[in-house]
């Protein structure tokens, strides 16, 4: 499990296909910490650890992953978000988060607000992709809270600390995100869909 508090950014150093499989490199001031067989979130999406070598580590990211994820268009060189899974005796500071993403969004807008920024997603219509305002979201595993909210769209407002210390910096207008909707909103409509 996550909490959607970022810890640091982790970069793109190597893409290998293998069949219907990518195996990622990325580098991290963290991977001395890591260990083989470790759930590590990088852009909300929570992969193994199946390699070690100094301060690079590997993950494969299997089709079901690719397909539902930003991550298969990656590029050597981007950075993703990463954090690594909370411990039992640790604070949840954001919210409870799975690692398991949804679907992707698109980028429709970014505003300046001259202090923070506004970013405008769109999504898929589906009955399960709920967001309300005041409630939880989960971009590329940065927990946040929702300001607007319609049927395909919402918003989030971000803070300078948040901006420069993931990769929302790099996000722009027709940007590719994961998204993880909050799990309590998840239940709920599967209990009133029945």
């Amino acid at each position: 499990m996550f909490t959607g508090i970022i810890e640091t950014l982790a970069k793109v150093e190597k893409i290998e296909k293998e069949g219907s499989n990518v195996h990622f490199t990325f580098s991290s001031n963290v991977t001395h910490e890591l260990k083989i067989d470790q759930s590590v979130a990088h852009n909300g999406v929570c992969l193994t650890v199946v390699k070690i070598n100094g301060k690079d580590y590997s993950v494969t990211a299997i089709d079901e992953t690719l397909q539902r994820t930003n991550l298969g268009e990656l590029k050597i060189g981007q950075f993703v978000n990463l954090e690594r899974c909370m411990p039992a005796n640790g604070r949840f500071d954001g919210h409870i988060v799975q690692g398991h993403v949804d679907a992707t969004a698109k980028c429709v807008e970014v505003k300046d607000l001259n202090g923070s920024w506004e970013f405008v997603f769109e999504h898929a219509k589906n009955k399960n992709n709920i967001t309300v305002e005041k409630g939880s979201i989960t971009i590329n595993g940065v927990s946040l809270t929702v300001v607007i909210s319609t049927d395909t769209t919402f918003s989030v407002h971000i803070i300078p600390y948040t901006f420069e210390h993931t990769n929302f910096k790099e996000i722009k207008t027709g940007t590719s995100v994961n998204l993880e909707f909050d799990i309590v909103g998840k239940y709920v409509a599967k209990l009133l869909n029945r």
